[in-house]
């Protein structure tokens, strides 16, 4: 099918490249739009999940009898209703989640790993009645030391949170259980010899804390099975067939028993790629026999479901007088949360991506705490990796008196560079955004006093992955276009705009739709900015199908040869003189005899998509510190990134802006804080400080395209780079405001003004 494709970026469009409105604006802004916690079935039960006050602890015995007794309690389910599962790694998005992990963390089994830890489920025909059957649950704890930070959980004396976890990656392979459970690298050449090159070197640590997705909508499910274990489940969710396959093996179902519908997401960022409620939903439907709702709310959010990894960094960069890095090398100890999985690799293969470097390793270590599992969060690991990085580049660039984004100029990966994991880069659009970055108006205004400047570049990989998309043409000419990848940031418009490019058609003939498990073929999830690139990718794909009926149903017509006709501007003509004198004939037509020439005309596409060309970017920010109360205020902020054909330039310009504003939350205030007790102690929005309105400038955009070779329109997905160089632009510019080099994140008030204080107590230097 592949081959069908054929480079049209840089051709003239009708529609690919032009800002139409959003076909679930109207939706959306009426209120009509389902979300999550909006769907409801007749005789629905409340479902209610009991969790841990222990960061850690035995788990001795449940005795859920007086709560069973409870009038009004229909169901209560434990880690018995759910059978033990054996180790096994899948994809989830850009990482990796294991069964028997999955399983223990959607209920616990033999102990709490962290506090919130799910450890009983009730069923009851009221919130208030679930609630009162929840404190009639005894649960027997013994609870057990606990480690949160990363180092220290990779102690040899640290507190074990799972006996038989042995580190992979390692030969020989340790003889003894800790908490680390993986070691990776990547890298090629010789770091000693270009280290020995450089005639500077630097080596910084870094710090950062576990930082929530933070998405407004809560989790939310509605699960019904029925007497014959059909089961129906509505949910809240980045990727339906990824949850349907997760709850059928959590189930001892068969995948084709659970029909799974994802409703309108309210966020997502990564951390909707797993499943939490889900299976628990539906357990106690089966045992109920009636429909259950649940619904997270903001504290079970933030205790039990994944932030992204804290994490320390140490980073060594060595680099020539005229400013060519001769070598970079990194050890990165990432936070797993309860369970391993952290992205670690992910962000090993984006810390220096953005450099053409001959000498390059990096290290690093997934390490389990008692924490919540980390999930996704938009380029999972790179945003830590690339901070400490590009944090290091601009202090290169510092010492050596270079402008910062000639430093990067001249170590830039363009085409043909091998990145430290492995391939060689194809087209790619770093060093157009780091010139029209350097020709800003934005670079080159002077700056007012207590204000610094800062850059930082960033990269993400992109995936593609199984996709099915179905185009349905109605008999009036009109369209269905149903995907299976649920639409979290404009992919609805993005891929109807490119099917109604290949047919020739008005986009408003062409109606987009998700549609549920049973509609498609398997698709994997929305993530890793594959959506627009393989749901595109197979739009087209699908109406190229539809044309080729089409053209096939008009040779019927005018009786001649199939390949005598061709399809031109959303008509079938004949394809020269010699196949005849015929009027042209349009899709609507062709479409009103399509019950006389051969029955319904529907296109489908069914693919494994390669080829997803990652992306680039730089930003710029202005920062302005008051020096009396260490607050950091963003004064102007730009984003220049590869986009490679900007399909809706609307939509990918707030992808820009939406990683931008998330980078500023992660870099000033976002953090997850913990007590000795091991227990979280800002679980809500008015303790973990998400930006608002008043706390961000306008954020200017600049889309670059370099189109991707290997998709129909050129597309390169664009949702994950955008929040990779945030924190590093940011650092670089409060370093610049304050000379100042702050190594650990968040940059709150509280600890730029100690910073401030300690260095006017140390006369003035850094």
């Amino acid at each position: 099918m592949l081959e069908k494709v054929k480079d049209k970026g840089t051709q003239q469009n009708k529609w690919v490249g032009t800002r139409p409105v959003r076909p679930d604006g109207v939706d959306k802004v009426t209120g009509r739009a389902k979300f999550g916690a909006d769907y409801n079935m007749p005789g629905q039960l409340v479902g209610r999940i009991l969790r841990s006050p222990h960061p850690h602890a035995i788990l001795k015995s449940i005795d859920t009898s007086a709560a069973e007794a409870l009038p009004g309690v229909k169901a209560i389910v434990t880690r018995d209703d759910f059978n033990d599962m054996a180790s096994e790694f899948v994809p989830a998005g850009e990482m990796l989640v294991n069964y028997r992990d999955i399983v223990r963390n959607v209920m616990a089994r033999e102990k709490v790993l962290y506090e919130g830890h799910a450890v009983a489920a009730v069923a009851a025909t009221s919130a208030s009645i679930a609630r009162e059957a929840l404190k009639l649950i005894q649960v027997d704890y013994e609870p057990l030391p606990h480690v949160i930070d990363v180092e220290e959980a990779m102690a040899p004396d640290a507190p074990l949170l799972h006996d038989d976890m042995i580190t992979a990656g390692v030969e020989p392979p340790p003889e003894q259980p800790s908490n680390v459970a993986k070691r990776v690298e990547f890298g090629h050449g010789d770091v000693e010899a270009g280290f020995a090159a450089a005639d500077v070197v630097i080596e910084r640590t870094f710090k950062t804390q576990p930082v929530h997705q933070a998405y407004i909508e809560p989790h939310a499910c509605v699960a019904s099975m029925s007497e014959d274990g059909q089961a129906e489940l509505w949910c809240t969710t980045q990727g339906h067939y990824v949850v349907r396959t997760h709850c059928a093996r959590l189930l001892g179902l068969d995948t084709s028993q659970i029909r799974v519908t994802a409703s309108e997401i309210g966020g997502g960022f990564g951390g909707k790629t797993v499943v939490y409620m889900e299976p628990v939903a539906l357990a106690l439907s089966r045992k109920s026999g009636r429909p259950v709702k649940m619904v997270m709310n903001r504290r079970e959010v933030f205790w039990a479901t994944g932030p992204t990894s804290g994490a320390k960094i140490w980073v060594k960069i060595g680099a020539s007088k005229d400013g060519r890095i001769t070598a970079g090398e990194a050890l990165l100890k990432y936070q797993a949360g309860a369970f391993q999985g952290s992205p670690v690799q992910p962000g090993a293969m984006c810390a220096f991506a953005p450099y053409d470097l001959e000498n390059v390793k990096v290290v690093g270590y997934d390490v389990v705490s008692n924490r919540p599992k980390v999930a996704a969060y938009r380029a999972p690991g790179g945003p830590i990796s690339e901070y400490a990085v590009e944090s290091v580049v601009d202090e290169i660039a510092k010492t050596l008196d270079l402008d910062p984004i000639a430093l990067r100029l001249k170590n830039a990966a363009k085409e043909g560079t091998q990145a430290a994991y492995g391939p060689k880069f194809g087209p790619i659009g770093l060093v157009e955004t780091l010139e029209q970055a350097q020709a800003l108006d934005h670079y080159k205004v002077p700056l007012g006093p207590n204000q610094g400047r800062g850059v930082a570049s960033g990269f993400w990989f992109n995936i593609g992955g199984e996709t099915c998309v179905s185009l349905a043409l109605a008999e009036d000419g009109t369209a269905t276009l149903t995907a299976g990848t649920p639409d979290i940031g404009g992919s609805r418009a993005s891929i109807a705009m490119m099917a109604a490019e290949e047919l020739g058609v008005p986009l408003d003939k062409i109606r987009p739709l998700i549609g549920d498990t049973s509609v498609l073929g398997y698709n994997f999830l929305t993530g890793g900015s594959r959506a627009t690139f393989s749901s595109g990718m197979a739009a087209v794909l699908a109406a190229r199908d539809v044309k080729q009926e089409l053209c096939k149903r008009a040779a019927a017509i005018w009786e001649i040869p199939e390949d005598a006709v061709e399809w031109e501007d959303g008509h079938a003509r004949p394809a020269g003189d010699n196949a005849g004198k015929f009027d042209p004939m349009s899709l609507e037509e062709i479409a009103r005899m399509a019950g006389k020439t051969g029955g319904p005309i529907v296109g489908y596409s069914r693919i494994n998509a390669a080829g997803a060309a990652p992306s680039f970017g730089t930003h710029v920010v202005d920062v302005e510190v008051d020096p009396e109360t260490g607050r950091v205020t963003v004064i102007r902020y730009t984003v220049l990134q590869d986009a490679g054909r900007a399909v809706h330039p609307s939509y990918v310009e707030g992808q820009y802006q939406g990683g931008a504003v998330q980078g500023i939350g992660w870099a000033l205030n976002e953090e997850y804080i913990y007590g000795e007790d091991g227990k979280l102690e800002n679980p809500g929005f008015l303790d973990y400080r998400i930006p608002v309105a008043s706390d961000v400038p306008m954020i200017d955009t600049v889309i670059v395209e370099v189109p991707n070779p290997r998709h129909p329109y050129g597309v390169r997905g664009v949702g994950e780079t955008p929040i990779v160089p945030p924190m590093a632009a940011i650092a670089n510019a409060i370093a610049s405001a304050t000379g100042i080099r702050f190594e650990e994140l968040p940059m709150s008030p509280p600890k730029v003004l100690a910073a401030i204080e300690a260095k006017r107590a140390n006369g003035g230097a850094g």
